[in-house]
């Protein structure tokens, strides 16, 4: 992350209704820079402005046939930098889809549910401790 500037996430979902709902939890309960996209198209076209966190649908296929779909976004996304951390989204919740998931480096899996955005909220916490326990780490390395 950034010092101080907001985090920025990349909302990534062709379901305009539930990406319209996600923005608006998001940008009403923290301060975030947030960017929406409704295809990983997109999304990877955008990287080079540097997002803290993606939040990516997994199935991406609702808007443009033949478009990417989100494990295929995740891999792009990790080809570009492999530190951006990618929280998945699904309404399956499926175990098999989130083993998947992780086998191609998602930070973490989110089922669609009326829990989901709390659940996101408490990832994204994770996410930036884990990243300062890395940096302490990092630091406290070199001087020895």
């Amino acid at each position: 992350m950034k010092k101080d500037t907001k985090i920025k996430i990349f909302l990534v979902d062709d379901d305009a209704l539930f990406l319209k709902s996600l923005e608006i939890e998001f940008l009403e309960n923290a301060d975030f820079t947030i960017e929406t996209y409704p295809t990983g198209e997109l999304c990877v076209e955008n990287l080079s402005s540097t997002p803290d966190v993606v939040i990516l649908d997994y199935q991406l296929d609702g808007i443009v046939e033949n478009a990417m779909n989100g494990l295929e976004t995740l891999d792009k996304i990790k080809t570009f930098n492999s530190n951006i951390p990618v929280v998945m989204l699904s309404s399956q919740d499926k175990i098999e889809v989130a083993i998947n998931c992780m086998h191609h480096k998602a930070f973490d899996y989110v089922v669609k549910s009326e829990t989901a955005f709390v659940r996101l909220q408490k990832i994204i916490t994770t996410i930036f401790k884990y990243q300062k326990m890395e940096k302490e780490l990092s630091w406290y390395m070199d001087r020895m």
